[in-house]
């Protein structure tokens, strides 16, 4: 009998990393080695309060916790809520029934809604208030038979959320380009809405072109991208200048975070990368720097960027200066749901999401 032949994969063999003798003797350093470290930078409240949401969910009604979509768009917070007992899905309809989901933190649509309650689940809607707070926009505006003109990327889940509330009265306008070409109903009842977490000079250079093809168009009441992603931006926008290298812990499908490489490079950064963990910073990164910048996306825990901070003290890079470019304090009381469970099982523990409020991890 003759045997088919086996086909084997390679086991995957761990890259060995150059020396940091190696990474000298490649390109010289002139001037002293540095790290810049962004502040503000990581978690923001609506981050936080979403986080704890699924933990305290997780702790109060036990496992499976399921949740739609990614609570966060990061990869650790992803894996570590998962290995406590919570199942992510991309609709509600792969939600037994009658079972417990948490609607992640870049918002839901009418249609979501209305699915989970046909379905019979109970749910905690962890939406951040800022995003929220865009959506009411929207439901407002529609109402008023005004067309909306919504900034952001096709697809993120925060925009198909946004466009559900009004979608016969919104279109969306996925870059400066597209503003050009966009053809409206009636220019005189016009307002432009965004993402929250867009880069901010990329949002006013969309609605600046618009406003040229339609000068009639209104602002939204208040400003739609959200103070965390302004004020990451902003950070970076004063290392970028001074840095030869700037990393970006935050995962791919972080809209924020990918904006901050985009940002560095634009406001003099020699070059950017971005970086789930430290074990994928390239050492050879490091050839001929004497200051790295480094930040984090919104959702990005700390012990992250202290990971990146310890790889590049071992290649020299010990000297750490904070550069600070606001101070963040604001608290978002978690989702009404799960408020009420925690009062009537007389968990004392505190019933706010922030920065600054949870340890590293």
């Amino acid at each position: 009998m003759t045997s088919s032949p086996v086909s084997l994969s390679m086991p995957t063999v761990p890259r060995r990393r150059r020396t940091p003798e190696d990474v000298a003797a490649a390109a010289g350093v002139v001037g002293e080695k540095r790290v810049l470290l962004a502040a503000p930078r990581g978690y923001c409240a609506g981050v936080d309060r979403a986080v704890i949401a699924v933990e305290k969910a997780l702790e109060h009604y036990g496992p499976p916790v399921y949740v739609r979509k990614q609570i966060v768009h990061n990869r650790h917070v992803v894996e570590t809520l998962e290995e406590r007992g919570a199942i992510f899905v991309d609709e509600t309809d792969e939600v037994p029934e009658g079972s417990l989901v948490v609607f992640s933190a870049h918002g839901v649509s009418p249609a979501v809604v209305r699915s989970a309650e046909e379905r019979g689940l109970r749910t905690i809607d962890a939406t951040c208030p800022l995003v929220t707070k865009v959506h009411r926009e929207a439901v407002r505006f529609a109402k008023g038979d005004y067309e909306i003109l919504l900034i952001g990327h096709v697809g993120h889940e925060e925009v198909e959320g946004t466009f559900g509330e009004a979608p016969d009265h919104t279109q969306i306008v996925n870059s400066p380009e597209e503003a050009d070409t966009i053809e409206v109903r009636d220019p005189d009842r016009l307002i432009w809405l965004s993402q929250t977490t867009l880069s901010v000079d990329e949002t006013m250079e969309t609605v600046r072109r618009l406003r040229e093809r339609f000068p009639n168009l209104q602002d939204p009441p208040s400003d739609d991208i959200c103070y965390a992603t302004s004020n990451r931006q902003a950070a970076i926008k004063k290392i970028a200048p001074q840095a030869d290298l700037v990393i970006v812990v935050g995962s791919a499908n972080s809209s924020n975070s990918v904006r901050l490489v985009e940002v560095a490079l634009e406001y003099g950064a020699k070059e950017a990368h971005r970086v789930d963990f430290a074990n994928e910073v390239d050492e050879s990164w490091f050839e001929g720097v004497a200051t790295i910048g480094v930040t984090s996306g919104a959702s990005v825990p700390e012990v992250l960027v202290q990971d990146v901070l310890r790889l590049a003290a071992d290649y020299g890079y010990a000297a750490v200066e904070e550069v600070v470019t606001a101070e963040e304090d604001i608290l978002f009381s978690l989702p009404k749901e799960l408020r009420a469970t925690l009062k009537e099982a007389g968990d004392g523990s505190r019933g706010l999401g922030g920065r600054g409020q949870r340890p590293m991890s």
